[in-house]
């Protein structure tokens, strides 16, 4: 199984780590917010990653990472 780490302090909320994701597990917190005031990505079920880090491609600031 794979492993998703978000440093969630550095998200901006932007969503492009939600749609590449191909197993739609992970999305934007609808109730939590980080230092800089946005609103970050979080994964919705761990159990259920591949591992394909389309994420942490994705991610403009670099951070996710995935860990197999």
């Amino acid at each position: 199984m794979a492993k998703v780490t978000f440093l969630t302090d550095l998200c901006k909320g932007c969503g492009l780590c939600v749609n590449a994701c191909p197993k739609h597990i992970l999305a934007i917190a609808k109730d939590q917010i980080n230092k800089k005031s946005y609103s970050p990505a979080v994964m919705t079920n761990q159990e259920d990653c591949i591992g394909c880090a389309f994420c942490a491609t994705m991610c403009p600031d670099c951070i996710i990472t995935v860990e197999k």
